[in-house]
């Protein structure tokens, strides 16, 4: 079952741009993937370790800010920028982690909100260099293999690839014996110190590794965006996405998806239609908070089970 709905999924992903009939719906579903990129990265810590973080934009807008800085000032190709850029942001990451995974619970919540801080302040106040609120912009998308991926349809199958190629590493990630060890550091820390595990360089690493698929994600909003603001490193970004890891479902594969979706359509269809949107998408999330408190993935995956069940206690007694 849970083969035959992925490759739906990825059927339909296939085929969207031909569904959407338009280049809006193309570019809006290339938005979706990539909060769904960030929201994948996030739910390696939220989900997976129990590590919930405020600060995690920082990673996105410093993976974007150095890529579009090193191709603006100093002419760098595309390939050498972005691979600058997801190494620098993976090295700030483990320093990051050095200081955060200091403390636990509310402590680690408010160090990763503060380091967030400042990566956004500097944004902020560094205008010589980020362009302060201006931004930086006239940003060019790659052309890999000498693909054009300015159409609007040529950049959703390249963040699609993208996407399809972080999940798949993720999924395999997760689901390896070192996944199952994060699950442990969360779950029981104490008892897998017992055991002999390093609970705090099991977290080190996650945090490591969820700041570089975030940092994969920036790049991926930089090229569609073609410009970036100190905005992508906001609190307001931070606690977006991890509304989406929360409403679709951490410690799913399939949930940060869902959220990213639900996020991305409520704020760009429905603010077309109703001038308090914010709202409705408050109403959302308290729906989803008392009726399916583990998120929709979950919660529609136990439906499912009740339901199965109740049809077999039916066969069962016919």
């Amino acid at each position: 079952m849970k083969r035959a709905l992925l490759f739906i999924f990825i059927a339909l992903l296939a085929i969207l741009p031909w569904l959407a009939g338009s280049d809006y719906y193309t570019n809006l579903a290339s938005q979706a993937l990539i909060a769904a990129l960030f929201a994948l990265s996030l739910n390696l810590l939220v989900g997976y370790a129990g590590l919930t973080s405020l600060g995690h934009a920082g990673f996105l807008g410093l993976a974007a800010y150095s890529s579009a800085w090193l191709m603006l000032n100093l002419q760098w190709d595309q390939a050498s920028a972005a691979a600058a850029a997801l190494a620098g942001s993976t090295v700030v990451a483990g320093v990051f982690g050095l200081i955060a995974l200091r403390a636990s619970g509310i402590g680690f919540l408010m160090i990763t909100l503060a380091l967030g801080q400042i990566l956004w302040g500097i944004a902020y106040r560094w205008a010589s260099v980020t362009g302060g609120d201006n931004g930086l912009s006239g940003i060019s998308r790659p052309h890999p293999f000498g693909f054009d991926l300015g159409p609007a349809s040529h950049f959703y199958y390249f963040t699609l690839l993208v996407f399809l190629l972080v999940w798949a590493v993720v999924a395999l990630w997760v689901r390896s014996p070192f996944g199952a060890s994060i699950r442990g550091t969360r779950d029981q820390p104490r008892r897998m110190s017992a055991l002999g595990f390093n609970v705090w360089l099991i977290r080190w690493i996650t945090f490591t590794i969820s700041g570089f698929f975030g940092a994969v994600a920036g790049l991926m909003y930089v090229y569609y965006q073609q410009f970036i603001s100190p905005h992508s490193l906001a609190l307001a970004n931070s606690a977006e996405m991890l509304l989406m890891v929360i409403a679709g479902g951490p410690a799913t594969l399939a949930g940060p998806v869902v959220g990213a979706a639900l996020v991305v359509l409520l704020k760009n269809i429905a603010s077309g239609y109703i001038d308090r949107w914010i709202m409705l998408l408050g109403f959302v999330f308290l729906f989803i908070v008392l009726f399916v408190p583990n998120g929709i993935v979950p919660g529609v995956a136990k439906l499912w089970q009740r339901w199965q069940q109740r049809r077999r206690h039916k066969e069962e007694r016919a």
